[in-house]
């Protein structure tokens, strides 16, 4: 008797002990699950997401606390998914945020590309539009002055060719002149030649007569 009695409080203790280790466990498990959910939801990048998967995998804990021996180990598996799942889902929601700033950043990039080139190509007609502005003053300024070129070579010409009359009639005036100076001279000429005859038909006058008396004066 006595030695059943032992054996029965050995066996007591075992199992008290095997139950504090298991509930040992269990509060370790619980705290392990509680501490990587609380690790999620206070993360500054990744708390804000999967609310709901959270709130889940808060209820399976708790649910997870207050199983059964026997439900205990499928508690603990769906527990331990939910957790998992939260901050898988968190991780998912936070990607595609950056995913979305990304696309958003990268469309703005596409926009300010768009703008850069619309402001380029904006300048760049604005300049050939004053150069084609430059061209077609210069083109009539070009314009006005072979105008002027024309004119001014039309009243060249027009000069030259009262120049050249004026040249002609002076040359004819000229040539009158000569043929009056030759005609005069010719009259002057022959006017000299017959007064030259007329005193050539005069008779020359007698020579004077010495005395003889003086005559004979200056014979030896």
């Amino acid at each position: 008797m006595k030695r059943f009695t032992v054996t029965f409080i050995t066996l007591s203790l075992a199992l008290g002990l095997a139950g504090s280790l298991q509930a040992k466990q269990d509060d370790i498990d619980i705290a392990r699950l509680n501490n990587s959910l609380d690790q999620l939801a206070n993360d500054p990048s990744l708390g804000i997401y999967a609310q709901a998967e959270q709130a889940r995998a808060r209820d399976a804990i708790n649910r997870l606390a207050q199983a059964s021996k026997h439900d205990r180990p499928h508690d603990l598996y769906l527990a331990e998914r939910r957790v998992d799942l939260a901050k898988t889902a968190a991780q998912q929601q936070d990607a595609q945020t950056k995913l979305t700033q990304l696309d958003r950043e990268h469309d703005q990039i596409l926009l300010d590309n768009s703008r850069r080139d619309a402001d380029i190509a904006r300048h760049e007609l604005e300049r050939q539009r004053m150069q084609y502005q430059m061209a077609q003053e210069e083109t009539a300024r070009l314009q006005q002055q072979g105008q002027e070129y024309s004119q001014a070579a039309d009243q060249a010409r027009a000069e030259a060719e009262q120049a050249k009359k004026l040249a002609a009639a002076q040359s004819k005036v000229a040539s009158a002149a000569r043929r009056e100076a030759a005609l005069a001279a010719q009259a002057a000429k022959a006017m000299r030649s017959q007064m030259q005859g007329d005193s050539s038909d005069t008779p020359p006058p007698a020579p004077k007569k010495t005395s003889k008396k003086k005559h004979q004066n200056q014979q030896p």
